[in-house]
Parts: C-alpha cells; sequence; structure tokens
C-alpha cells in the first residue's frame, strides 16, 4: 500500500543536527495519520507521499519548515516567587508571550537557568533555530479507521502516538503559569 490521504504510516526516524549530532533516536516508531493532519511535519509527509514500508530516505528541513527560527522576545525573566515549587532547570511552563492578548495561543517555557530569586524562561521550542536532518525508514502502511479519521490522529498499536509538533491545546490566564510535562 502506497502513503497517501488518511493512511496511517509507522516510520522509523533518527534525529540529527546539519552538522550531524544525533539529536533524538525514536526507540518507539513514530505513527502518525498521513494526509495535512499536522501530526508530524509537513516536509516529513511530502518526502514520505507515495511511497511503500521499506522506503528510506534521508532529509534535511531548515528551520522556517521546522520549529521557526530562534526568538529572542521569547525569552524571559521572572521572579521566582511567581513558578511552582520545586523549580530545576528543564522544567515546562505554559504561559503567555510578553504582551501576548486573551486569545492568543499558549506558550511552552522551558526553564534555562535560575539565580537567586530570578528564573530564566525560554518560550522558544527546543529545536527552534536548527536545521534539522530525519533519517526516516517506513515500517508499515495501512488504510486509517473511521474512528482515526474522525479523530484526525492514528490510534497507534504501540498505545503511544509520537507527535512530533508539539502543538498544545488552549492556554491559562496571562499571568498563570501551569505545569507541563517535558516532552
Amino acid at each position: 500500500m502506497k502513503i497517501a490521504r488518511n493512511t496511517v504510516v509507522t516510520v522509523h526516524y533518527k534525529l540529527s543536527d546539519a552538522q550531524g549530532n544525533l539529536i533524538e533516536e525514536g526507540q518507539q516508531p513514530m505513527v502518525y495519520l498521513h494526509g495535512g493532519y499536522e501530526n508530524t511535519l509537513p516536509k516529513i509527509e511530502e518526502a514520505l507521499d507515495g511511497q511503500e514500508a521499506g522506503y528510506k530516505t534521508t532529509i534535511q528541513i531548515e528551520p522556517e519548515d521546522a520549529f521557526g527560527e530562534y526568538d529572542a522576545e521569547l525569552v524571559k525573566v521572572e521572579p521566582r516567587n511567581r513558578l511552582p515549587t520545586p523549580l530545576e532547570v528543564g522544567m515546562q511552563f505554559e504561559g503567555m508571550p510578553e504582551g501576548g492578548e486573551e486569545d492568543d495561543d499558549a506558550v511552552i517555557f522551558t526553564v534555562t537557568d535560575i539565580a537567586d530569586d530570578k528564573v530564566v524562561l525560554d518560550g522558544n521550542h527546543p529545536l527552534a533555530g536548527i536545521a534539522l536532518v530525519f533519517d526516516l525508514n517506513v515500517e508499515s502502511v495501512r488504510a486509517a479507521t473511521a474512528e482515526e479519521i474522525t479523530h484526525e490522529h492514528a490510534h497507534g498499536p504501540h498505545g503511544h502516538d509520537h507527535d512530533m509538533d508539539d502543538e498544545d491545546d488552549e492556554g491559562d490566564e496571562a499571568d498563570e503559569y501551569r505545569s507541563h510535562p517535558i516532552h
């Protein structure tokens, strides 16, 4: 079966930067519903469209087609007492960007530094500004079920749907930070 809209694709992947440094080697394959449902990066779908199980390729995706350019305005310093305890570098919180409107999407901020009574929060995706190299190896392709198409994502046999775009749902009020699991 060829990869096309409304097929469920199981693909093993290895993610590196453009210099060949390994970023992530998927322990579980990525299982996603193909066809523009934003379950993976559009450039990955583009590379796999029309292919079959056993297909292997390596693609490089520039920041603008992946997780965006690094935005220094998404880095902010907050008083330590505005964030929950315990707090450590690497923890993630949902919050609003500086000067954000109420209907703006919440941003995931990662704690990058803690000093005395100040905390540095970075709202950039950890892979922002990096050209990414994906080694892709298609394990299987199957027709999606009606339920998967309705829900717009795969219901993986591994009990684990890996979502490469890390989009999150609506956020909280501007001044609140909500703990967020680390991806």
